[in-house]
């Protein structure tokens, strides 16, 4: 079980000492003393009953962190390493697992940061602790940098919700989007989505599970949430202890002030982002996507469609979330909002949709809200409006709330000329239909563009913009069956760096290709040559710098190919693509068995040539045994055999070893006459290789190169295998030496057959030693 290190040390306190015998108490203070002779932490006083967890909290916070030989990054770094984690591709091979297995899944949710929820909740309360969240702790850092002044930052003081009201709740009274309101930090988008959260209670309670009590004997101040985090469900845990000033919450503020969960649910997301400096400025199709892992749409209303308002009805219908975004601040604005009270470049929920008759005529109304807690447009159809004496009585005492709680009413024609668009998510794309009996179907696909690889660019890069991946995707269905529009493309860019503030979006979209019969049978990524002759029948608008692009498309039955690309060539980034289709469809990505237009294989060595002649040479660096070792083997390989080819140092030591261990069948650590033969024979080989392949007479590889040499050296391999292979053995320039080539191929040919030989066909079985032995000499 993970527990935070600063918890581990509450041991030391909570023994119990009422239930002590004399002679177990004596003991244990002759163990103390002990313990302080040799420099360890000893308490300093007789604790002669059990501490209470506000007690127990204080000592940790303050008699532990004073003590000179303890530090909680040193225990924590200690339990950590106890259970060190998986890294790099023994955990992308996990997670690979886990998620086949159900994992990331809203049942079963990946933990955030390694933290258990039911494992960490177990231990504080048989502790009797107050859990404190070392991952987010409850400090400057947490904040993040330039929310707050200096004057306000030195007054924060993080209370537990006990502590700023003598009657905490969790909820009270139901939830709502009156409940809250925003604070100082810049996340009108994120609280704009949070309103739309409040009407769906199930999906509200997927997200904030309710049975988290805030006090009583089941409290230890930790708290939990969902969300739906770039193809998974992640379960984020917190410690309840807020920013406040003053003892008034400083980020979202709830109306009444004895309600933590939006304060809480926010301080959730701060911690997903990185801190709640992270949550400024933002989409609400961003946090919308968080909380549903749902569909997401992005309906411009600048050029609004004749069928706007049926589908906003739909989406209402299918209890979709649904929110919009003012337009931009013009230059002779004065002030933080417009004249009618909009306020510019801010988010707002959309909340209901009533078509009313008024003076004879039919009026489309639309019901916003705005995340502040206040201010309201004030034109049209707004709370004090004239137009509402137009309508019946009864639509006026249903519809009319003449309050500042930041709700109000507006036409969908003003709706379309002060917003920008409107964006709606639900959990699956039915509301997109206007047949309510059809069920869409969903494919996603986690990916990477690798500068060098498998960046290639977008199509105006026509020699590298084949590198990218591709997906083939067949549709099924009648001829001509399919009128409307059937397929949803969305195309999310994942970021890499921990802090949302530090991540910088690159330009990306996707194009889509028919693949006619003739290419059909194409086996493998589809070359150069195929797109050069090839025209898109669907593609992104533009490439845009946002998290997600998105295509509503119509795909009659038949073969497509989709290219997901960045706007630019050799720019690295992960990326999920999701296709939600009402035909039937099956999809798969298309890397792994043919590369680039046909290659050229470099012709084998006749057997035997020239044999006699490498031996008198390898006799001249062998032992008395005629067998070379791997220092031999370097000062043969860089001071004869390759000789004047070898321009960045020669082979390495370890290079040389390894290429022992590759070849050597009696496991002696050398390599006898006739092993140093057959290696020789592979070097000569994947030289000739390499100088081919070497069309720019570089003297390295570039990594676009790379995918030909190793065609040409009678093997294929995956993108993913490709990408891993560029970062393992290429240059920070983006080049492969003929030394790395060589290591590499020989590697990579030894591998193969070793899972031919000992493999079934498709998996590989191993005991311990078997692995062990296999992995730590090869």
């Amino acid at each position: 079980m993970f527990v935070p290190g600063l918890r581990q040390t509450a041991k030391l306190f909570l023994y119990g000492y009422r239930s002590l015998s004399r002679e177990k108490k004596t003991r244990r203070r002759r163990r103390r003393r002990r313990r302080k002779r040799r420099g360890c932490f000893a308490v300093s006083k007789k604790i002669e009953q059990l501490p209470s967890p506000e007690e127990t909290e204080h000592l940790l916070e303050h008699q532990l962190l004073s003590s000179p030989c303890f530090s909680p990054e040193s225990v924590s770094q200690s339990l950590k390493t106890a259970a060190m984690p998986l890294r790099g591709v023994s955990q992308s091979i996990m997670r690979a697992r886990q998620k086949k297995g159900g994992c990331g899944t809203i049942k079963n949710p990946e933990t955030f940061a390694q933290q258990n929820y039911q494992q960490l909740k177990e231990y504080f309360l048989i502790k009797n602790m107050r859990f404190i969240d070392d991952t987010f702790p409850p400090d400057n850092t947490s904040i993040g940098v330039g929310k707050l002044d200096p004057a306000d930052l030195a007054q924060v003081e993080w209370l537990r919700p006990a502590k700023i009201v003598t009657n905490p709740f969790f909820v009270l009274d139901g939830v709502s989007r009156f409940d809250f309101g925003q604070g100082k930090v810049g996340n009108c988008w994120f609280l704009a989505s949070l309103g739309s959260l409040t009407f769906h209670k199930e999906i509200f309670e997927m997200v904030v599970p309710l049975e988290q009590p805030i006090s009583g004997k089941d409290y230890c101040g930790l708290f939990h949430f969902r969300f739906w985090r770039f193809g998974k469900w992640v379960d984020v845990v917190i410690d309840d202890k807020l920013p406040t000033i003053k003892g008034k919450t400083i980020f979202a503020r709830s109306k009444d002030e004895c309600e933590f969960w939006p304060a809480l649910l926010e301080k959730a997301y701060a911690k997903v982002c990185g801190s709640y400096a992270d949550m400024s400025s933002g989409t609400p199709a961003e946090a919308m996507r968080d909380f549903t892992g749902g569909v997401h749409m992005c309906i411009p209303l600048s050029e609004p469609s004749a069928d706007l308002w049926k589908l906003l009805c739909r989406a209402a219908l299918a209890k979709t979330f649904m929110s919009c975004s003012t337009i931009p601040k013009e230059d002779d604005t004065t002030g933080p909002t417009f004249s009618n009270g909009l306020v510019p470049g801010h988010a707002y929920t959309v909340t209901g949709l009533k078509e009313l008759m008024s003076q004879g005529k039919a009026v489309r109304l639309v019901r916003l809200w705005n995340p502040w807690g206040y201010g309201e447009w004030t034109g049209d159809w707004s709370d004090l409006s004239p137009l509402w004496q137009t309508v019946s009585t009864h639509d006026r005492e249903k519809c009319l709330s003449v309050e500042n709680d930041g709700e109000f009413w507006m036409n969908i024609e003003d709706c379309c000329k002060y917003y920008t668009s409107i964006s709606v998510c639900g959990l699956s794309p039915d509301f997109l239909d206007e047949n309510p009996g059809c069920h869409w179907k969903t494919s996603m696909y986690e990916n990477r563009w690798v500068a060098g690889t498998t960046a290639g660019g977008c199509i105006n890069n026509r020699e590298t913009f084949w590198t990218n991946p591709q997906y083939r995707i067949k549709v099924y269905g009648k001829p001509n069956s399919s009128q409307s529009k059937n397929t949803l493309v969305s195309l999310m860019q994942k970021p890499d760096k921990r802090n949302r503030r530090m991540v910088k979006n690159l330009f990306i979209g996707f194009t889509i290709y028919e693949v006619s019969e003739k290419d059909e049978t194409t086996s493998g990524k589809f070359p150069a040559s195929f797109f050069s002759r090839k025209t898109p029948v669907a593609q992104t608008k533009t490439f845009t710098n946002a998290r997600e692009v998105m295509e509503f498309l119509n795909l009659k039955p038949g073969e497509y190919l989709i290219v997901p690309s960045t706007l630019h060539p050799n720019e690295t980034a992960s990326f999920l693509l999701t296709i939600f289709s009402r035909e039937e469809t099956q999809c798969y990505e298309n890397s792994g068995r043919s590369f680039n237009d046909p290659v050229e294989k470099v012709k084998k060595e006749k057997s035997g040539q020239n044999i006699e002649c490498k031996k008198q040479i390898s006799r001249q660096y062998s032992d008395k045994y005629e067998e070379v070792d791997a220092d031999q083997l370097q000062s043969l390989l860089n001071e004869n055999i390759l000789k004047g080819d070898l321009r960045s140092g020669g082979f390495s030591i370890d290079a040389c070893r390894s290429m022992v261990a590759l070849m050597d069948t009696s496991v002696t650590g050398k390599l006898n006459n006739q092993e140093f033969v057959h290696l020789w024979n592979k070097i000569m080989k994947y030289k000739e290789v390499f100088s081919k392949m070497d069309v720019s007479q570089t003297g390295s590889l570039s990594l676009v190169e790379l995918r030909n040499a190793i065609k040409a050296s009678g093997m294929s391999v995956s993108d993913d295998l490709l990408n891993l292979m560029a970062v393992r053995y290429g240059a920070t320039s983006g080049h492969m030496s003929l030394e790395n080539f060589i290591s590499l191929i020989l590697r990579l040919n030894c591998m193969n057959k070793v899972f031919e030989t000992l493999s079934d066909g498709k998996t590989l079985r191993f005991s311990k030693l078997e692995w062990m032995s296999l992995s730590m000499y090869n």
